[in-house]
C-alpha cells in the first residue's frame, strides 16, 4: 500500500445536524492510506491512564435514558450507599415518572427531572451533579459525554463510546483537558469468568497471552431490533441499515483487551474485516411489512451482514478475533477465548473451561481455581451481586465497582483510551468492509503513553469501603 502524509482540518465536526460545537484540535496531523483517514493527535494533553481524581464522598448522579438499560441502572445505583441519584432526565416524561416510583421504592429521594429533546443538556450544566450515567442510543453517548465533561462531571456511557474516529479522538481530548473521566460501562469486563481470567493472567497462569477472542453473537432480531416497542423511534434497527461492520464490538472486546494490556504496554496496530451478505434482515421485514404496514419504509434497505469478522494485530504481534451477529438463530455467545504460551482459558458454550494442555481440567480444579483466583473484588461483592442482578450480577459488580473508586479517590478499571479504542474497533471494520477486506490502521489514542502505562490492577486496592443496602426484594432485571 502506497500512504502519503497531507495536511488535516485543524478543526474536526460531529457533522450535519451536531448537538454540541465541535473541538477545536490542536496541531491535530493525518496518516490517509488509500483514502482512509487515521487521525493521529501528536501531544498529550494529560495522561489519564491511571489518573486519580479527587475524592468525592457522596456521588450525585444525573441518570439520562430511561429506557430498558436507564431504568435498570436506576433500580440497581439505588442499592449502593454513598450515592444520591439527583438527576432523571428522558425525553419521553412517563420513563422519568417510573423511574421516580423506583426511587420511591427503594426510599431514595425524589429526583429532579428533565425531559424534552435537549434536556439532556439541561442536567449536564446543572451544578448539583458530579457524575452523568448515560444509557441512550448510540448516537447520544458522545454529545452527551462531552457536554458532561464540559460542565465539570465525570460521564459513564453506555457501549460503544463513540461511533465515528472524529468522536473517539473528541473524547480522549475533552478527557485530558478536562480530567473528567470517560468510562464506557463495559459491564461484560465485570463478569465472574471474565474476572478470574484476567487475574489468572496477571499472575502468569497462561503465559504470555498471543492470542484472544471475543463475540457479541445474540439473535436480537424478532424480539428486539424489529419490535415496535422495544426502542424508541426504531433508533437500534436504524443502526443496522447503511453501516456494515462490527457495530457492537466492546462486549467481547474489552475483557480480552484487558487480559492483553492494550493501552498498557501493548496497543492495536492494525485491522481486518469482513462481513457476509444479509441473509435474513431484509426477508424479515418483508415477512412483518405484509401483516403491518408499519414496516413498509424498512424493506429492501442496506441492511449490515449478518456476520461480521474482525481481526486486529497489535504492536506486541498479537492477534484479536472479534465476531458480531444478532440476526441469526444462533445461541447466545460473547466466546471470551485467551490463547497462551502455557494455557488456555474459554467460554460459551458454557460451561467455562481451562487448560493447561491438551484436556480442560477437571470441574473440581476449576473451582479451585476459581477460590484462588478470583479476585477480591468479587469475593467483597459478588454474592449481593449475585442478588441484586443485572446480567447475573456483573452490572452491579460494574456500578458498585465504580462509585467505590469515585469515593476513595481510585482509577477507575476503564479510562477514556480503553472507551475510545474499543469503540474504535466498530469504526474501522465499518472502513475495512468497505474496502474489501483491506487493512486500515489503527489510531493511537494514548499518544504514546501506552509504552509506559501500567496494568490497571482491579483488586480494591484501598477501596472496597462502600456499602450496600439491605437486598429485598430482588430487583428483575
Amino acid at each position: 500500500m502506497k500512504s502519503h502524509r497531507r495536511k488535516f482540518l485543524q478543526q474536526l465536526t460531529l457533522g450535519a445536524g451536531s448537538l454540541i460545537g465541535a473541538p477545536a484540535f490542536a496541531k491535530l496531523k493525518s496518516f490517509e492510506t488509500d483514502d482512509l483517514h487515521v487521525p493521529i493527535k501528536s501531544d498529550q494533553h494529560f495522561n489519564m491512564c491511571g489518573y486519580a481524581a479527587p475524592k468525592i464522598e457522596t456521588v450525585r448522579i444525573g441518570v439520562i435514558g430511561l429506557g430498558m438499560r436507564g431504568s435498570e441502572a436506576v433500580g440497581r445505583l439505588s442499592y449502593i450507599d454513598g450515592v444520591e441519584i439527583v438527576a432523571l432526565c428522558d425525553k419521553y416524561p412517563d420513563r422519568a415518572a417510573a423511574a421516580q416510583k423506583t426511587l420511591e421504592k427503594m426510599q431514595r429521594p425524589r429526583a429532579k427531572e428533565f425531559t424534552g429533546e435537549e434536556g439532556w443538556k439541561a442536567l449536564c450544566e446543572d451544578k448539583n451533579i458530579d457524575l452523568v450515567y448515560t444509557p441512550t442510543p448510540w448516537s447520544l453517548h458522545t454529545p452527551i459525554a462531552v457536554y458532561a465533561m464540559k460542565n465539570e462531571k465525570h460521564a459513564c456511557t453506555e457501549v460503544p463510546a463513540a461511533k465515528t474516529l472524529d468522536q473517539c479522538w473528541e473524547l480522549v481530548e475533552t478527557s485530558e483537558k478536562t480530567k473528567k473521566y470517560c468510562m464506557m460501562l463495559e459491564n461484560c469486563c465485570y463478569d465472574f469468568f471474565e474476572l478470574l481470567t484476567l487475574n489468572m493472567t496477571r499472575n502468569g497462569m497462561f503465559g504470555e497471552v498471543l492470542h484472544a477472542e471475543g463475540a457479541y453473537i445474540h439473535d436480537l432480531s424478532k424480539e428486539h431490533i424489529f419490535n415496535k416497542n422495544a426502542y424508541a423511534d426504531m433508533w437500534r434497527l436504524k443502526e443496522n441499515i447503511g453501516r456494515n461492520g462490527n457495530l457492537y464490538p466492546t462486549h467481547g472486546l474489552g475483557p480480552i483487551a484487558q487480559c492483553m494490556n492494550i493501552n498498557r504496554g501493548d496497543k492495536f496496530d492494525h485491522i481486518v474485516s469482513m462481513s457476509t451478505n444479509d441473509f435474513t434482515m431484509n426477508n424479515l421485514a418483508k415477512e412483518l411489512a405484509v401483516k403491518d404496514d408499519f414496516f413498509k419504509p424498512y424493506v429492501d434497505k442496506p441492511y449490515r451482514g449478518n456476520m461480521n469478522t474482525t481481526i486486529v494485530r497489535t504492536f506486541n504481534g498479537k492477534t484479536v478475533m472479534v465476531q458480531h451477529d444478532v440476526s441469526s438463530p444462533r445461541v447466545y455467545s460473547r466466546i471470551h477465548l485467551i490463547s497462551g504460551t502455557k494455557g488456555c482459558a474459554s467460554k460459551y458454550p458454557e460451561p467455562e473451561k481451562i487448560s493447561f494442555g491438551h484436556e480442560w481440567i477437571k470441574e473440581q480444579e476449576l473451582k479451585d481455581l476459581y477460590e484462588k483466583y478470583s479476585p477480591p473484588i468479587v469475593k467483597h461483592i459478588g454474592t449481593i451481586a449475585k442478588n441484586v442482578g443485572g446480567h447475573g450480577g456483573m452490572d452491579f459488580i460494574m456500578d458498585w465497582r465504580t462509585i467505590d473508586c469515585l469515593r476513595n479517590g481510585l482509577p477507575l478499571d476503564e479510562d477514556v483510551y480503553d472507551a475510545a479504542a474499543w469503540s474504535a474497533v466498530g469504526v474501522l471494520s465499518e472502513q475495512s468492509v468497505a474496502k474489501n477486506g483491506r487493512t486500515i490502521d489503527f489510531p493511537d489514542f494514548t499518544k504514546g503513553s501506552w509504552k509506559s502505562n501500567k496494568p490497571h490492577d482491579m483488586t480494591l486496592n484501598g477501596g472496597a469501603t462502600t456499602g450496600v443496602r439491605e437486598v429485598k426484594p430482588k430487583l428483575n432485571m
